[in-house]
């Protein structure tokens, strides 16, 4: 499984978020590409700890369960519900999303897993850093491929 951690997975996510167009049309789902780019940024702030999610009772119940689904090598299915604070309903500039989204990413690979302050995740709880590298790609990797790209 490709780890946002390592350089090269990286460099692929943002090769292929460099080749979204503002006027691209989701294969699934309900949010524009500046809106999803908007959610991805909103993620990688929840595993950062820049933002915080509270977490529901379900995931509390059954969420170290079903965490292997989040960084395992099967891809997210398109159905899978989203922390609701990461539902993006307004519009969103592309260009500005696009900018940010990157400068995240960037950020995250150069403060690297040892030294990165993750936090749980408001489903699946304690996460290592092994586990947020595999499921920030896998979850980058979901919505680049909703968008053709």
């Amino acid at each position: 499984m490709k780890n946002i951690f390592d350089p090269a997975p990286t460099e692929e996510i943002l090769t292929r978020i460099d080749q979204l167009q503002p006027d691209a049309e989701p294969s699934w789902g309900k949010m524009s590409v500046a809106q999803m780019l908007a959610h991805c940024s909103a993620f990688q702030d929840i595993a950062t700890g820049d933002s915080v999610s509270p977490r529901s009772w379900l995931g509390i119940v059954v969420g170290r369960l079903a965490k292997p689904v989040f960084y395992n090598d099967k891809p997210l299915p398109r159905d899978m519900s989203t922390i609701p604070t990461l539902i993006i309903t307004d519009p969103q500039a592309f260009d500005t999303e696009k900018a940010i989204l990157r400068q995240k990413l960037k950020k995250l690979q150069s403060i690297g897993p040892d030294q990165q302050p993750l936090h749980p995740h408001p489903f699946f709880g304690k996460l290592s850093a092994e586990e947020w590298g595999k499921g920030i790609y896998k979850h980058l990797d979901h919505h680049l491929r909703q968008f053709g790209v």
